[in-house]
């Protein structure tokens, strides 16, 4: 049975690019559990909260339970659920699932192929979170949910799943917006070598974003982690949007972030693609969190 094919097809609600994570987020966090207590199981009335807090973190905006993929995630063949009165799920249903004392954890033939196999947990995670995530996102992941991952373990997809990114995007945006942060318009160098600046997909590339102009902006390393996040967005007009969840009281938080709000982008250059209305539209409504803050009093 090839694990790596199956975790690349997870079956999950999909339309138009709307973003349905919750079954990856499951698998990760049991992969994180499994890597910590291979004979543990993960009760759902004691994960519900992590697993709520995964979701809010690192799902799309609107609101979800975890009680979905802790249910549909057997139908994948690599997840597991009993009760306290024996094996089976009681559905999708945060009751039922509470009051059944339902327990999962991963299906018995994929546990034996991790014990016999220990690299292969890493390539499983590292598939999730290069089909499912940007790359800014990885490490803060991996830490949320308990998940020590070698650098060297990735995850070797066929050739109907896998897909390469393009190389010369990131000169490619970075000359387009003059080197310098589209946010902030910080433009670092260590001689001749830009430092702390970053090509971002607006669309994400797991999300079939594009290795284009139009897809891209040059952010600096905090602002790229930021818009990633959903705390930082583009509005119309190119205008930076700045979510009202976000909370900062330093002053520099105040600077370098509130003080954003409905700011005009640095850039492009005359000539250069600005970022096009569909992938500004997918990131309002799939990682941007909440309602913009109103511009900051000068």
């Amino acid at each position: 049975m090839d694990w790596l094919e199956r975790t690349a097809g997870l079956r999950q609600w999909t339309r138009s690019g709307t973003r349905a994570p919750h079954k990856p987020l499951l698998l990760l966090y049991a992969l994180g559990r499994f890597q910590q207590d291979a004979a543990g199981e993960l009760r759902y009335s004691a994960v519900e909260e992590d697993l709520q807090r995964l979701l809010a973190e690192y799902g799309p905006p609107n609101r979800t339970t975890p009680a979905y993929p802790f249910h549909h995630l057997v139908s994948d063949g690599v997840w597991e659920v009993r009760t306290d009165r024996g094996p089976g799920s009681p559905g999708s249903g945060v009751r039922e699932l509470r009051a059944a004392g339902a327990a999962g954890r991963l299906a018995p033939e994929l546990r034996a192929a991790l014990r016999r196999e220990p690299e292969l947990l890493g390539r499983m995670a590292r598939v999730l979170l290069d089909l499912h995530f940007p790359p800014s996102l990885h490490g803060d992941l991996c830490e949320s949910v308990g998940l020590e991952l070698e650098p060297t373990q990735t995850g070797q997809l066929s050739a109907a799943v896998r897909r390469r990114r393009d190389p010369r995007m990131r000169e490619q945006v970075l000359t387009a917006y003059e080197y310098q942060c589209a946010f902030c318009g910080y433009d670092g160098r260590i001689g001749a070598v830009p430092v702390g600046l970053e090509a971002a997909h607006v669309r994400w590339w797991a999300f079939d974003g594009p290795d284009d102009v139009d897809n891209g902006l040059c952010l600096c390393s905090l602002h790229h982690k930021l818009f990633d996040k959903g705390v930082l967005g583009v509005g119309d007009g190119h205008r930076i949007l700045v979510s009202q969840r976000f909370v900062g009281h330093s002053p520099a938080a105040r600077e370098h972030v509130i003080a954003l709000a409905d700011r005009p982008l640095i850039g492009p250059q005359p000539g250069a693609h600005p970022v096009a209305a569909i992938h500004r539209s997918w990131h309002t409504s799939q990682v941007f969190h909440g309602s913009p803050r109103p511009a900051t009093a000068a």
